[in-house]
């Protein structure tokens, strides 16, 4: 069984849906199953036993949210030290509300995400073009759901972002299997 962990922090419900998506793409290839846990409840334990963790996080100022951020300190941080995440796959998602097309700052919070898993040691899945639902709801980092409009009205993700995601942990969970038991890195 090929298990893929999904730490999300949401604050209107946006990113949630976003995780629920990203879910249903794990749960659809044989053979894998998804957690989904908030960012604050995840322990070492749950990061270990994964094949993948895929981070999803709103934005806040530009930037990862702040238990978003706690997770990859506190339980990412241990795990680093002892070389626990080398080799497993990791991968991102993010919404966002605020100004420009994919809602300010949701690159920038990918960007931040995936530089942590980078000095993890992890193997990164981005989120080819080909994707459906990527024009209007992926970059090359991972899928976004714009969650407001231009005056910053809120609307919530779409079905197109919501897409995406879930092709995009159908994605993930395909690479977690083929890796899984696989020695990558020299040691």
């Amino acid at each position: 069984m090929t298990k893929v962990l999904i730490v999300y922090a949401t604050d209107y419900g946006n990113t949630k849906k976003m995780a629920e998506a990203v879910a249903s793409g794990v749960t659809s290839v044989p053979g894998a199953e998804a957690e989904l846990k908030f960012a604050e409840d995840v322990t070492e334990d749950d990061v270990v036993a994964s094949n993948a963790v895929i981070v999803g996080s709103p934005v806040h100022m530009g930037s990862p949210d702040w238990r978003v951020k706690k997770f990859i300190d506190q339980v990412c941080g241990p795990l680093w030290v002892k070389d626990s995440l080398i080799g497993k796959v990791g991968a991102v998602f993010s919404t966002g509300g605020g100004y420009g097309n994919a809602g300010g700052g949701v690159e920038l919070t990918m960007l931040v995400l995936l530089n942590n898993f980078a000095e993890l040691g992890m193997v990164i899945v981005p989120l080819p073009k080909i994707t459906p639902g990527y024009p209007l709801g992926g970059l090359q980092w991972g899928p976004y759901g714009r969650s407001a409009g231009e005056h910053m009205e809120q609307t919530g993700v779409t079905e197109p972002m919501l897409e995406a995601a879930k092709h995009h942990g159908a994605n993930v969970a395909r690479v977690a299997a083929a890796l899984a038991g696989k020695e990558l890195f020299a040691k």
